[in-house]
């Protein structure tokens, strides 16, 4: 089969639009559409619906359009580690791990991988969502489980706890509880027990709750959580990694913790050899030895 072909077929599809293709690919509208119905001659089969506001595949062209995106992933990874140097490290590096990791624990500590690389582009994904590696929807990914995906090489990180925080104004406010019980008379603020988390941290939150906790609220992720914290809103549940970034958290209660949250660092089989996955690699474990040395030296749980 024409690979070419089957290239324009793919931009087309995934445009909607021959004209769009067509931009993407510097052809014209004319040479796509003959690209197009070449391959639908080749098949003996049609592609695409056409009809006035654009083309919509057919479930013939939904089955290709699935292996020529499988294809396509292939050959970017392909592409990847052949534009690797030997001695440098540079291009795109796609890193997906939860908003709430992402946001308060690796954002602020990027600088120093980027003061070492200058060239790396680093597109960090921040969801719950677990994105497919071996399928190429992400290169590294840094999860609060161990991955399930075959062919994935994975390095456990560390180990966090779910903990209570509140600011001194709010406590000061409010008082401090001393008591599991006295929850009930403060405002909780945690991740919904119907959003994706970790089972530990839903654990905590469902155990806290059985104080008949009056007032709470309610957010789909740890960054929100935070915010609410600091704002002087209520008692919060959140990661101990916070504590070295945001050591203004006063921890309440501080026999009450999740059990322990392993971290994961995982990329696929195929980029063994990617420079800039082993860059991100050794930038966030030397991170972590650091991170771990400051707690020991102060106050907070890590392992």
């Amino acid at each position: 089969m024409d690979w070419d072909k089957l290239r324009i077929f793919h931009a087309v599809a995934d445009a909607g639009s021959l004209t769009h293709a067509g931009d993407r690919l510097n052809l014209s509208q004319s040479a796509v559409s003959r690209q197009v119905r070449g391959l639908e001659e080749q098949l003996n089969t049609n592609l695409f619906h056409r009809h006035a506001r654009g083309l919509i595949l057919t479930e013939q062209g939904e089955l290709l359009f699935d292996a020529t995106a499988a294809m396509s992933k292939r050959l970017d990874a392909a592409s990847a580690r052949i534009r690797d140097s030997e001695e440098e490290v540079f291009g795109e590096l796609r890193v997906t791990t939860t908003t709430g990791f992402g946001t308060l624990w690796l954002a602020p500590r990027l600088s120093k991988l980027y003061d070492k690389y200058p060239d790396l582009k680093v597109d960090l994904m921040l969801e719950e969502r677990v994105l497919d590696l071996p399928m190429r929807e992400a290169d590294v990914a840094i999860r609060m489980k161990e991955p399930s995906q075959a062919d994935l090489i994975r390095k456990k990180l560390m180990m966090i706890h779910m903990s209570l925080y509140a600011s001194p104004s709010y406590l000061a406010a409010n008082g401090t509880p001393t008591r599991i019980e006295d929850i009930a008379s403060h405002r909780l603020i945690c991740q919904n027990t119907d959003s994706d988390q970790v089972g530990a941290g839903l654990q905590l939150i469902r155990e806290l709750m059985m104080n008949d906790v009056r007032s709470t609220l309610t957010v789909n992720n740890y960054f929100g959580v935070l915010q609410g914290v600091l704002h002087n809103i209520g008692i919060g549940v959140l990661p101990d990694y916070l504590t070295q970034d945001f050591p203004e958290l006063v921890q309440v209660l501080p026999e009450v913790a999740s059990a322990d949250v392993p971290v994961f660092l995982a990329y696929p089989e195929e980029l063994r050899q990617s420079k800039r996955v082993a860059a991100f690699k050794d930038f966030v474990q030397d991170e972590i030895i650091t991170y771990r040395k400051l707690l020991k030296d102060g106050k907070g749980r890590m392992e």
